[in-house]
């Protein structure tokens, strides 16, 4: 049972006989009135247990986009149903309106849509609505809350998508396709065409120029169907809020534009989840609709409050690809995580493999790089200097034991790991 205002506002009335009948027994009968008139109400109200209540909503929608929930309420009673229904979603949601008035004729059937604006990535779920059956004193309600399932899988925004067009663009050129030939890149052969002047004469065929009886070249394009394994670390560290973002969301937008990229280049791309286990997996067996296997897995990805454990990631590599790959790392340079946990694996995966370790800077530290102005300043400034320098310490580490580093802020990460696949396939290193 709940009550209503106008039940507030006939208490508040009823303070005038207490008022001006001060007496024991005044407010015993006020009280008793009251309370009377509410159970009665209650008694007269149709009985919110004969509403069938339903939800229909969309399987998934991009964080940012708008959705549109719906709950459908039947009236299965004899009765005419007045009162309220409040949908119980997490704030997570974005939900604009939840509570809606109901006036429901036995035996109809109508929709409540309730508009959603999710504020997060992952699995939003409603459990239940609630119905308000309301007397017809207006004094109290019958309630009772029904099972209302339903799942919202809200997947990643994709903003790095924007850069796309571009990058596609310069394969186009590594790959001989567009009208800007670039001469030397790729190390795989394509076809063989007339020489012309200022062509290398390395490129010449000469059993094909003896056949033709005209001089004829070699052409070459980027090397194609090779793998490309993304592991994306979802340890402790990628908790951390660089901009306003988790690291964990950036290396997503990253690995979205970089797995989208290689699957247009014509590789094969696999990508984990990983920390101390797998958190997610999506292989290169089946072609087509990556990007949907990749959001789908991706969404409901959380960061792990544990150390992630790099001393498997060389077997689950291997067992991805037995061949040598392009193998990204979208991790943390924390020099504690990195020296105990990356470094030792590190020549076993470069020895195999080309390995990227790819890695989110904090703007701040640049921003509190010349802060001098005040005592706490120098201090900050002082931190942030020893910051950027262990970094650059750490990254100098890295390559000088054979890996590719991209270090870059929140919005450059995604388009710089980008062009380094790019500059790796010209150079004929995939």
């Amino acid at each position: 049972m709940s009550l209503t205002q106008r039940f507030v506002w006939l208490t508040l009335a009823g303070l005038v006989p207490v008022v001006l009948f001060p007496s024991w027994w005044t407010p015993a009968l006020v009280a008793a009135a009251l309370a009377a008139a509410a159970a009665a109400d209650v008694a007269l109200a149709p009985s919110p247990r004969a509403v069938v209540v339903e939800r229909t909503l969309p399987r998934s929608v991009r964080l940012g986009e708008p959705a549109t929930a719906r709950l459908l309420l039947t009236n299965a009673g004899r009765r005419r149903l007045r009162g309220q229904l409040h949908d119980g979603w997490q704030p997570a949601a974005g939900a604009a309106r939840t509570v809606f008035a109901v006036d429901l004729p036995p035996g109809e059937r109508r929709a409540f849509d309730v508009p959603l604006l999710p504020r997060r990535r992952g699995d939003l779920a409603a459990h239940h609505a609630t119905v308000r059956s309301r007397g017809p004193l207006g004094l109290a309600c019958r309630q009772l809350t029904h099972a209302a399932p339903g799942t919202l899988r809200v997947l990643p925004p994709f903003h790095a998508k924007r850069h796309l067009p571009s990058k596609l663009q310069r394969l186009r050129e590594l790959d001989g396709r567009a009208a800007i030939q670039v001469r030397g890149a790729g190390t795989e052969f394509d076809s063989l065409r007339d020489y012309v002047r200022g062509d290398d004469v390395r490129s010449i065929d000469w059993r094909a120029t003896a056949r033709r009886q005209n001089v004829v070249v070699r052409t070459w394009r980027p090397e194609r169907d090779r793998r490309v394994v993304i592991v994306l670390d979802t340890s402790r560290t990628s908790a951390a809020r660089v901009g306003d973002e988790p690291r964990l969301d950036t290396g997503i937008e990253a690995s979205l534009l970089l797995a989208v990229l290689a699957e247009r280049g014509g590789d094969r791309v696999d990508f984990l989840a990983y920390d101390r286990r797998p958190r997610a997996r999506v292989d290169s067996a089946s072609r087509g609709a990556l990007l949907t296997r990749l959001v789908e897995a991706m969404a409901p990805l959380e960061p792990e409050l544990i150390e992630a454990d790099w001393t498997d990631i060389p077997s689950r590599i291997h067992a991805i690809s037995s061949h040598r790959s392009l193998v990204v790392l979208l991790t943390s340079l924390d020099s504690g995580a990195v020296e105990e946990g990356l470094l030792p694996v590190l020549p076993g995966l470069v020895a195999k493999h080309v390995l990227v370790v790819a890695a989110v800077r904090d703007p701040e530290l640049a921003a509190r790089r010349g802060d001098l102005r005040t005592v706490g300043g120098v201090y900050r400034s002082a931190a942030a200097e020893r910051s950027l320098q262990q970094r650059e310490a750490l990254k100098n580490q890295l390559r000088s034991m054979g890996a590719e580093v991209v270090d870059e802020e929140p919005l450059d990460l995604p388009p710089a790991l980008a062009d380094t696949y790019i500059r790796l396939k010209a150079t004929g290193r995939l």
